[in-house]
């Protein structure tokens, strides 16, 4: 009885299944069913992991650090030493910073002027006697070298300061510009100029303390001196660093 009210109702069925479960009702009824699996079987779940651009730029720059117990090295090098020599050069540059950077006029303004005369280049304050009369006005007294009166005056006047000396005997007198955007800004070209000079002197500190290695090679593997020179260059470009940050720093005091 079931059978013959399915059948009636197979072209109703059929037109709105799609055409490939159009099968003989009647046989999908006498499909007998499958066992079903006493345990279900769960495919692994397999991810592909993919680098990223932060962690490829992390591995990329991470470079393992070299620790050398100096102890070991003490006939060869002293790493103390090495250390000590930039950790000057960096004291250098913040006396230097300190005594001619400031905004406020002191003698000290012009202790980092050079000037070249027969008998060789020499600091300023070698030369000549600096004294602060005002906020705006400095005088060089040049009576212990008046034969170097000429060539400081030029000096002087070259230099990135914005100056304009007046010679009177062996007295050059100095007005100090106000304190304007231009001042401000050549005070930052001085201080690049500083950090440059301070980069030199710890390239020398570096390059000198290599050759060092390089002379003990006699009795000394190749691996132990490669780790060495491994060693200085990381305290160089640990010591670059706090430069640049000096530098950063100055600058930002500078332009206000």
């Amino acid at each position: 009885m079931a059978l013959s009210h399915l059948s009636l109702l197979r072209p109703v069925l059929c037109r709105f299944l799609p055409s490939i479960t159009r099968i003989p009702l009647v046989a999908a009824l006498r499909v007998p069913s499958l066992p079903r699996a006493s345990c279900p079987v769960v495919l692994p779940n397999y991810v592909r992991h993919y680098a990223t651009k932060k962690s490829k730029a992390k591995a990329k720059g991470q470079t393992g650090k070299v620790n050398i117990n100096a102890a070991l090295v003490e006939d060869i090098i002293s790493l103390e030493e090495v250390k000590e020599d930039m950790a000057t050069v960096l004291t250098t540059l913040k006396d230097d910073f300190s005594r001619n950077l400031s905004i406020r006029t002191s003698p000290g303004v012009l202790d980092h002027i050079t000037v070249t005369t027969k008998d060789g280049k020499f600091p300023l304050n070698q030369l000549g006697q600096i004294s602060m009369k005002s906020p705006q006005l400095l005088v060089v007294n040049m009576t212990g070298f008046p034969e170097a009166l000429a060539a400081v005056t030029r000096t002087l006047q070259d230099s990135s300061m914005g100056l304009n000396p007046e010679v009177e005997g062996t007295i050059i007198r100095v007005p100090i510009p106000k304190v304007t955007r231009e001042h401000r800004e050549n005070l930052v070209k001085l201080a690049k100029q500083f950090s440059n000079k301070a980069k030199d002197s710890l390239r020398r500190v570096r390059s000198n303390a290599v050759s060092q290695v390089k002379k003990s090679k006699e009795g000394i593997s190749e691996d132990t001196i490669r780790l060495i020179e491994k060693q200085v260059q990381q305290m160089a470009d640990s010591f670059a660093a706090d430069i640049d940050k000096q530098l950063a720093t100055k600058t930002k005091e500078l332009l206000g």
